[in-house]
């Protein structure tokens, strides 16, 4: 992994751990923090020893509480358009990532880090965990994807209130709107959850992770024919060694020994 200061990593049996390591400041998500990720999930693209990633914060109260706002203040319309599609970019590396990402939610998840949190194929949170976008008390709205991923998830309805009120939802309520995939008393409890989810999928056909990856995102580009990316990407699968294990493993009652190819 490229030399982080803001963020630690370790990598454990094919699964990478990223803790946003900034607990003086709830983990907020500064400038460089930012490009640590960017260089970070460039690296776990082409990386095959990386199978799937963890993301979560350090301490006890904060997953990531924000952006730095020291460091917005003195924003102007042309930095600020620049400001947010760094950090669109930035977040959709994690999105179409082709390994499973899961965000394990240890605190408070407002702004952008609810942000980088919806960004995750999954999340698991703690029960303590509080999710918003509290941009508005800024005279702002979320900028690194929010208003979009949000509406995917809970409605245009429930997304529209939390953004226009900047209310924060506890985890149970996150869990019923469709924002979390699981809530679990602890970090612990919450990282084993993690790891459980991803040992399953790390025992699949990793070609077929990543086709999922990008056929469940075609859902939300407007110009895209899902059902087309869907069959096109059927069609590859179909042409991979995998494809061929997994059938025969399948019919000679056996477990399958997945390649990636």
């Amino acid at each position: 992994m490229p030399d982080s200061k803001n963020i630690l990593s370790e990598e454990k049996l094919g699964i990478l751990y990223l803790t946003i390591n900034r607990e003086t400041k709830l983990n907020a998500l500064n400038f460089a923090t930012l490009t640590e990720i960017r260089e970070i999930f460039t690296e776990v693209s082409d990386n095959k020893d990386i199978k799937a990633v963890i993301i979560t914060g350090s301490g006890e109260k904060a997953f990531i509480a924000g952006a730095d706002i020291s460091e917005i203040a003195d924003l102007n319309e042309l930095n600020a358009r620049k400001f947010a599609e760094n950090g669109q970019e930035i977040f959709s590396m994690i999105e179409n990532c082709h390994k499973p990402v899961i965000a394990v939610v240890n605190g408070f998840a407002l702004g952008g880090g609810c942000e980088l949190a919806m960004a995750c194929h999954m999340r698991v949170a703690v029960a303590s965990a509080k999710f918003g976008q509290p941009e508005v008390n800024l005279g702002i709205i979320p900028g690194y994807g929010g208003t979009q991923r949000l509406t995917y998830l809970i409605g245009r309805g429930k997304a529209n209130e939390l953004m226009m009120t900047g209310d924060m939802i506890g985890a149970d309520e996150a869990k019923a709107l469709g924002l979390v995939n699981h809530v679990l008393p602890t970090k612990e409890d919450a990282m084993a959850k993690a790891e459980e989810i991803i040992k399953k999928i790390m025992s699949k056909a990793p070609l077929a992770i990543g086709m999922i990856v990008d056929c469940v995102n075609s859902v939300f580009v407007p110009d895209e024919d899902g059902y087309q990316t869907e069959a096109n990407s059927f069609a590859r699968c179909v042409k991979s060694g995998d494809y061929k294990e997994g059938t025969s493993a399948f019919l000679e009652k056996r477990k399958p020994v997945f390649k990636g190819a």
